[in-house]
């Protein structure tokens, strides 16, 4: 996933609209509205996934039940409509309920609180997320800070550890996914790449990294840590080219060599369930009459 400015293109509206709609109840003193989900966008950049999986179909069940529990974030965009700031798997799983409508709070924000408020609701309400959402959510984060200079008592980065738990090096190694191309990204959310080695790649350029996913498909290979450590040290030294990644890609690994047993070649004479204990016990037993018979013939 790519944006194309620091913090999303998230616009800013006249306050009062709010008062354009009834308020039906308040949650922690703040009125809800429920406003139709025709009225209510996406903002134009959105670092977490809407997708339609189990955990959606667990929701969409809850919301047949009881309705939305928890209202969404909003704010009025300047061309009609609402900016759905938290919330867009809420209206998701209120659309596949069958619903009409979903309760808001309208809120004045800026870019910089509504990117805050938008990371800040998910990072608590997710118990998964996955290495792309955590990473275009702690940079935006952390952009929207240093814009609003909050380095009082803390640097802005302090704020991410604190909330997160996450190292200060483990916040920005993970940022680092963030100049991935989509397809590498795409593979270290699938689980197909490794983190340590995509962080790696990810000081490659573009093309580099271009050329690095048409190898990994070519050869149905993935880049080990050492492998992606070769790769970046040869692109920082302007000294990668096509047939390097090619070829370091396609390295042969050898197999693990398997350790045998003794046993090993005589286990197909017992049963299955018979272990290495057993099998060497029958052995040494055989062995030993076969050792008292040679003693009576001589």
């Amino acid at each position: 996933m790519r944006k194309n400015n620091t913090v999303g293109n998230l616009a800013l509206a006249g306050y009062n609209d709010i008062f354009q709609h009834t308020v039906i109840t308040q949650f922690e003193g703040e009125n809800i509205v429920r406003l139709p989900l025709t009225e209510l966008h996406p903002p134009e950049f959105h670092p977490f996934q809407v997708k339609d999986d189990d955990a959606m179909h667990r929701l969409v069940e809850s919301i047949k039940r009881n309705g939305v529990l928890e209202p969404g974030i909003v704010r009025p965009r300047p061309n009609g409509g609402y900016e759905l700031i938290c919330g867009n798997r809420r209206k998701r799983g209120s659309e596949l309920a069958k619903e009409t409508t979903m309760p808001v709070i309208i809120r004045d924000l800026d870019n910089d609180s509504a990117v805050i408020t938008m990371v800040d609701s998910n990072l608590e309400q997710r118990d998964v997320l996955l290495p792309s959402e955590k990473a275009w959510a702690y940079q935006v984060k952390l952009e929207a800070l240093r814009h609003q200079g909050k380095k009082s008592d803390k640097h802005s980065v302090d704020v991410l550890i604190e909330q997160t738990g996450e190292s200060k090096n483990q916040i920005f190694r993970l940022i680092r996914l963030t100049e991935l191309i989509v397809s590498l990204l795409d593979l270290v959310d699938s689980k197909k790449l490794a983190f340590n080695p995509a962080v790696e790649l990810s000081y490659l350029t573009i093309k580099e990294q271009t050329v690095v996913f048409d190898a990994m498909q070519k050869h149905e290979a993935k880049p080990s840590l050492s492998q992606a450590q070769r790769l970046k040290k040869l692109s920082q030294d302007s000294r990668l080219n096509d047939d390097d990644i090619d070829n370091i890609i396609a390295e042969i690994k050898k197999p693990p060599t398997t350790k045998t047993t003794s046993t090993d070649k005589y286990r197909n004479f017992f049963p299955d369930n018979y272990s290495d204990k057993q099998i060497d016990k029958i052995i040494i037993a055989l062995l030993k009459n076969w050792q008292r018979s040679q003693s009576n013939i001589l």
